[in-house]
């Protein structure tokens, strides 16, 4: 989906079947899941959903739970309709979605993830590079989000080079999504560090 679309906003993403009822296991991508409670109506894309409604088809959320042990961190969702393990196989891979301007509202301090992307991060004065991504370091197995653990700014340099920088409050001034533009002070040999770290993976 193009996260520069301000169309839509993902709250999850399907994995796959959990149970034998039409359960699906889903990556849990918004602060708030209980905004699926009371047979809440959403809507399901495609892979590589371009942003037309078109594409989309509405569902109604019956039942939702957050899971423990190595799925710690995701999202059960179960659908209407949605009854059988052959059901839930083919909603694999979809995106569970809302229109933009349903989304919850923040206090002054949050920020969406999906308005960051395109904002261009400044180390002081200095122009580091544009927001391509936000990564959420997980587990080893990838099983679970580590909620400690600060995002990471995967930033475009104006070379092209990809800048891993953690989205701490240590390090934030100032975020102004309507300006596209993120403000850090970000502590010597950061950038450096992590452009050369990031050139290292691509060579392996």
């Amino acid at each position: 989906m193009d996260n520069s679309s301000p169309s839509w906003i993902v709250l999850a993403h399907l994995l796959r079947p959990q149970g034998r009822k039409g359960e699906l296991l889903a990556e849990l991508l918004t602060d708030f899941p209980e905004r699926f409670e009371g047979g809440r109506r959403v809507f399901l894309a495609p892979p590589n959903f371009a942003g037309s409604e078109a594409e989309t088809r509405p569902a109604e959320v019956l039942a939702f739970w957050l899971p423990t042990g190595k799925n710690e961190g995701r999202i059960v969702l179960h659908f209407a309709g949605v009854d059988t393990i052959s059901d839930a196989e083919l909603l694999a891979g979809v995106d569970v979605i809302v229109p933009y301007e349903e989304r919850v509202p923040l206090d002054d301090e949050s920020t969406y993830i999906s308005d960051l992307i395109g904002c261009t991060v400044y180390n002081g004065s200095t122009a580091v590079g544009v927001i391509a991504d936000v990564q959420f370091p997980a587990t080893p197995d990838g099983g679970r989000r580590l909620e400690e653990a600060a995002p990471l700014l995967a930033v475009t340099s104006p070379d092209g080079e990809e800048i891993l920088i953690p989205f701490a409050k240590a390090f934030l001034i100032a975020v102004n999504t309507a300006a596209k533009r993120v403000d850090m002070v970000l502590p010597s040999g950061l950038v450096e560090v992590n452009r050369s770290a990031g050139n290292h993976r691509d060579q392996d």
